[in-house]
């Protein structure tokens, strides 16, 4: 019997859920269920996703950037056609491959000319994971410092940069000397951390992915002083705020910073096959590489294959073939509720947030996208912040659809009792049902 794929999704389309359930993360689906994001998504083109029956959702996460030139683009589709009739050799392994060369090539070409070297990888975490050791190898530092609420990654050394309890939770202890966070634009806390000269690297994001903050004084411009002082290097995370999210081609470049590493993924697979990148300065990079008994000192398996490496050619030039980056700066954006003055309002407020402070945006959320059909999310644990990262294709309809609906839904808010607080009326009692759950330890007997 001949494997036919079409012919597999066309029968068992809908039982996702429930193979999930049954083989992955059941924690996931439960909680997918709960929110009511658990749709079944037939196919996706653009701005928009479809479900079973054809109805259009407005995607304002695009794959929390993953879909900056928006899902199945024909071009990036047609690269990976061209790859395939083919037939290239790949990941011969001792051997430089042309696609991985041209496309280190098309993104020097778009970074400051200091960033030459390029590492490729898979994601943004394993992208962090290259770059902390880059920047050991390179100063003899073993400490790294990152801001609080930082999100570098979750795989061990990224994960030890984080700023976010929640996600750290049971699996420590983690790497030892990352775990110094620095407020966001507190320059003075910064430089007691870098004067001892033991910092390797000061992570950064400068628009954080958990909230959205960003700096609202020089402290990115300072920081990079007090790196040069101090012989740290200034990593820039540009995994989610890279190749145009922000309005130029990088975050970093809002305040004409010239980092040591950055670290991209996420849009530069085109939303087709994993492809993450470590740029930095060649001198950095040949301390890694730094005999040739070292030259596969950092290395990865599936870093340099042709479908990745293809992907990320075809999606820098749709960046530039249709001008997505030069759209306004804003597509990174969160939005802040905060504590109502009504008296029943506050009370209900009040509730929802003495059982978890994320409720009350993930009730604005989960209706945006089940009364709207607008898929969003929090912006992190903890946080009355919901988070868009729409497309950068997206136009005027698309901007009209989400303001309209955002107004209704808040309109809703106001309406006491009401649909959308019956909607938080059951996630509090799904969170206090899981806080039950967690409290019930097993015991091990000797």
């Amino acid at each position: 019997m001949a494997f036919d794929l079409k012919e597999i999704i066309a029968a068992r389309l809908g039982e996702n859920y429930q193979l999930h359930e049954r083989h992955l993360n059941r924690t996931l689906v439960q909680a997918q269920r709960v929110i009511g994001f658990d749709k079944v998504y037939a196919r996706a083109e653009g701005a928009y996703l479809y479900d079973m029956d054809n109805r259009p959702y407005l995607d304002f996460l695009s794959g929390y950037s993953v879909f900056n030139i928006g899902r199945n683009h024909p071009v990036v589709k047609q690269a990976i056609r061209d790859v395939l009739d083919l037939d290239l050799p790949n990941m011969v392994q001792m051997d430089c491959s042309l696609l991985s060369g041209l496309l280190a090539e098309a993104l020097t070409k778009r970074t400051p000319s200091h960033l030459n070297a390029v590492f490729f990888c898979n994601s943004g975490t394993e992208a962090m994971e290259g770059a902390l050791k880059f920047a050991r190898a390179a100063t003899g530092g073993k400490r790294a410092v990152s801001l609080a609420s930082a999100f570098h990654g979750l795989s061990l050394g990224s994960l030890s940069l984080m700023g976010c309890e929640s996600f750290t939770e049971g699996f420590g202890p983690l790497m030892e000397g990352f775990d110094a966070r620095v407020p966001l634009d507190d320059i003075e806390a910064l430089d007691r951390q870098l004067c001892s000269r033991d910092v390797a690297a000061l992570v950064i994001e400068t628009v954080q992915g958990k909230g959205c903050q960003t700096s609202r004084t020089d402290f990115f411009i300072r920081a990079q002083e007090l790196c040069r002082k101090y012989g740290t290097l200034l990593i820039s995370d540009e995994v989610q705020t890279g190749l145009g999210r922000t309005g130029k081609m990088f975050g970093f470049q809002h305040w004409n910073l010239e980092p040591d590493i950055i670290t991209l993924a996420k849009t530069l697979s085109g939303g087709y096959v994993p492809c993450g990148a470590i740029m930095t300065r060649r001198d950095i990079y040949q301390k890694t590489f730094s005999r040739m008994d070292r030259c596969v000192v950092h290395s990865t398996t599936f870093g340099r294959n042709n479908l990745a490496m293809a992907c990320g050619l075809a999606a820098l030039e749709v960046i530039d073939d249709e001008k997505l980056v030069v759209r306004g700066k804003g597509l990174m954006i969160g939005i802040e509720f905060h504590e109502p003055q009504e008296f029943k309002l506050k009370m209900a407020w009040k509730l929802l947030h003495k059982i978890d402070k994320v409720l009350f945006a993930q009730m604005i959320v989960t209706q945006m996208l089940s009364k709207h059909r607008i898929l969003t999310q929090v912006a992190g644990h903890a946080m009355d912040v919901m988070k868009i990262l729409p497309p950068l294709i997206i136009g005027e309809k698309e901007v009209d659809m989400f303001v309209n609906a955002l107004d209704d839904v808040l309109t809703e808010c106001r309406k006491f009792p009401g649909p959308m607080w019956e909607i938080g009326n059951n996630f509090v009692k799904a969170a206090l049902g899981s806080k039950r759950a967690a409290d019930v330890r097993p015991t091990v007997s000797a």
